[in-house]
């Protein structure tokens, strides 16, 4: 029925600026070719399984799966999509996903003054979820006014980044989910005494200065990586990837989070599409195919 464009990574794929060296842990579930350009990728559809068991029939159901009417695949690579969440909005689930890992990696908990950096899709469910943590501070950082309204929908506060002065922040976690030099430079900088920076960004080919001087050293700052191929070390012992995914879809049965998905494109559009949708200053936020 539906699946989503994940803008960040497919535009690496299109780009070609997938590293060699990692052709083979980007490979999504179901891929048909080798990178870079043309492939068959993707990993975020939602449809109804038209044949199987007869007791799938007809469920709505999320799959890590390229952009595809139709196809076949395993029940075990199925989660069911809960009532609650429409099939449109389950699309989400593979960037919900990516940011309720991310949250478990940076330990962020209750009255944490917390900075995102970047308001695409994945820094707005980060700032979604930690909006909700009982007296946190959050503020989402971005260069696109646009934003604004969906940031203080979530409940966190918008700073455009031309006027963001992160000396004033001292932060106790920041999030990094803007892909840039510029963006990560400013993750460090509100950071404050001891205070975690979790990178969320993936950069692709290609190097991303990072400024080590100045006071990183002596706020003895903790920058970390977040990847959703792993379970974070902190859920690991307990949290499956069928848990961790069957949540995120859970999680996505708020109406507010509609707000993220600005665009739609029928299946037959999207060739034609494509390199107006993974432009480097494509507006808007989630796009998805209709199919």
């Amino acid at each position: 029925m539906w699946s989503a464009i994940s803008r960040g990574t497919e535009r690496l794929v299109f780009e070609g600026r997938i590293p060699g060296a990692e052709h083979e842990r980007m490979r999504a579930p179901f891929q048909q070719g080798d990178f870079c350009f043309p492939v068959k990728y993707g990993y975020c559809a939602a449809g109804v399984v038209e044949a199987g068991p007869a007791d799938w029939v007809g469920r709505a159901v999320f799959c890590l799966h390229p952009h595809q009417d139709r196809f076949v695949a395993p029940l075990s690579a199925l989660r069911p999509i809960p009532s609650s969440t429409p099939l449109r909005r389950a699309t989400l689930g593979a960037n919900m996903e990516t940011a309720l890992n991310a949250v478990w990696d940076a330990g962020a908990g209750p009255g944490d003054r917390i900075v995102i950096i970047g308001a695409g899709v994945v820094g707005l469910l980060i700032a979604y979820l930690v909006a909700g943590l009982p007296g946190a501070e959050v503020t989402v950082v971005d260069k696109d006014e646009s934003r604004r309204s969906v940031v203080l929908e979530f409940g966190a506060k918008f700073q455009s980044s031309g006027k963001f002065a992160p000396e004033d922040i001292e932060a106790d976690v920041v999030f990094h989910a803007s892909a840039s030099a510029a963006g990560l430079a400013l993750a460090l900088a509100c950071a404050g005494l001891e205070a975690k920076i979790v990178e969320t960004s993936w950069h692709g080919a290609g190097d991303t200065p990072v400024p080590l001087g100045g006071a990183f050293h002596a706020k003895r700052l903790q920058l970390i990586s977040s990847q959703v191929g792993r379970v974070a070390p902190s859920r690991h012992p307990r949290w499956t990837y069928a848990r961790r995914l069957d949540k995120a879809l859970e999680l996505l049965s708020d109406p507010r989070l509609d707000l993220l998905i600005t665009e739609e494109v029928a299946f037959a559009d999207v060739a034609r599409e494509l390199p107006r949708l993974l432009a480097a200053d494509a507006p808007g936020l989630a796009t998805l195919i209709r199919y």
